[in-house]
């Protein structure tokens, strides 16, 4: 167990370079001469000064990034946990995929709610709160021996926690601390962050489970999860009562505005798409090469090389919809996604061919989240951007709900993915053709809100 901890204490040293290094990047391409304002007022969007803190954007920037890789990191490992755990409780794949699809369908119920909080409270204690949700959960399916304790610890516990310390509200915190003309690149290096974390996480786990087993990978796991708590000062946002707006909008009109809108909708159900690829690739794909007489490596590994062209994937991303209409931009993507599905169930599986289409999807992974909410934020402002962009996500957990638990019931029925993997191809047509219409404009108020 020593010998864990200290694995556990090197591993979070070691997973700080990145994000950092991204941090310092952004400061050598222009970041310098921003100032941090803590809300987006018509002063900050027009460059008039505002008084800067310890909290520059590069460290806003760089703290974020760090909390997106820890916290989207152990999530994007649970699929190496399906096997063992299943074997050591003598369960079926649908007991596992349950408890993470019950994971995904929470975290997308919990996010809109942890975005009310958040932009009526501060984003900070949502962030903190979030953390440790999600590192109880880690540590006590460490012990899940019974199905309702794994759908409480993998379920409940890290579905909440995950929504309320995801890059979700970490983009919604970016949004209120950075000038808006760097919103986007900020959103797509947050993005790339949890990126890397997948990268980071997917083969240390592997060697983890090899040296220690699962359940102390599990712990080391929980332990890097509490470095959030400290983390999370550099995105503390101020609460409603002291943000001075021109004509102040209630939760209840910011709702009632984003439902009425049709490219807002369309935005909502094509996201449905990008949940529910994600979610069964990243759960069943360990499983699924096994299957195909690969080994657990190759699953790692394949997973690792999404999460490190993620990392481009999402950067460039973030860089294109600043300079592109956003919704061409989802559309290509989840086109390429669909595409990128059917060459690889179409051809013989292979450690090459896994690779590859790691790749591909690996640069169309999270990619869609810099326009989604550079979309919402265009539309709506930055004012209620966690809980709108939180709605949007809740559609984007249901597709990863079905793709998780489908994926699970279908291979126990059928003993193969092949039905899952067409649903896959298919509605990632469907959302890039739903995407085409949508109107990237500012809505019209009789009092405009501040954006």
């Amino acid at each position: 167990m020593r010998a864990a901890i200290v694995t556990a204490r090197n591993f979070i040293w070691a997973a700080t370079a990145l994000p950092l290094c991204c941090a310092a990047f952004c400061h050598s391409i222009g970041c310098a001469g921003l100032t941090m304002t803590s809300v987006d007022t018509p002063s900050s969007v027009s460059g008039a000064p505002v008084v800067a803190t310890w909290r520059t954007p590069v460290l806003i920037v760089g703290f974020g990034c760090l909390i997106g890789m820890m916290s989207f990191g152990p999530r994007s490992t649970l699929g190496f946990f399906l096997t063992p755990l299943s074997s050591a409780n003598h369960w079926g794949r649908d007991v596992f995929a349950f408890a993470l699809a019950l994971q995904n369908l929470l975290w997308g119920i919990g996010q809109p709610l942890a975005g009310m909080i958040a932009d009526r409270f501060g984003t900070a204690r949502v962030i903190c709160a979030g953390g440790l949700m999600y590192a109880a959960g880690l540590a006590l399916m460490a012990h899940a021996n019974s199905a309702p304790l794994l759908d409480v610890s993998a379920g409940v516990l890290i579905g909440f926690g995950l929504s309320g310390c995801s890059f979700n509200l970490l983009l919604a915190a970016f949004g209120k601390l950075l000038p808006s003309h760097w919103r986007s690149r900020a959103f797509g290096f947050g993005t790339a962050a949890g990126s890397f974390g997948q990268f980071l996480y997917s083969p240390v786990a592997v060697a983890l489970m090899d040296k220690f087993g699962w359940q102390t990978t599990l712990t080391i796991f929980a332990v890097t999860m509490l470095a959030i708590v400290p983390l999370s000062i550099a995105l503390v946002t101020p609460s409603a009562g002291t943000i001075k707006e021109a004509a102040p909008q209630s939760l209840r009109q910011a709702l009632n505005e984003a439902f009425a809108q049709r490219s807002y909708i369309l935005l909502v159900l094509g996201y449905f798409t990008c949940g529910f690829q994600l979610a069964f690739i990243t759960v069943h794909m360990p499983a699924y090469l096994v299957d195909r007489g690969l080994s657990a490596t190759v699953g790692g590994w394949t997973l690792a090389t999404i999460g490190l062209f993620n990392i481009v994937g999402s950067v460039t991303s973030g860089w294109l919809g600043d300079r592109m209409p956003k919704r061409y931009l989802l559309s290509f993507i989840y086109f390429t996604r669909a595409a990128a599905i059917l060459a690889f169930i179409s051809f013989p599986v292979t450690e090459y061919s896994c690779i590859m289409f790691g790749a591909v999807m690996g640069l169309m992974w999270l990619s869609t989240v810099p326009p989604t909410n550079g979309i919402i934020a265009v539309m709506f402002g930055t004012r209620w951007l966690a809980m709108l962009a939180g709605f949007a996500f809740f559609s984007h957990q249901v597709g990863g709900f079905l793709g998780v638990w489908l994926g699970g019931i279908v291979f126990d029925r059928t003993g193969s993915y092949d039905l899952v993997w067409w649903l896959a191809i298919l509605f990632g047509v469907l959302s890039a053709l739903i995407n085409m219409p949508i109107s990237e404009k500012p809505v019209m108020r009789a009092a405009p809100v501040p954006a």
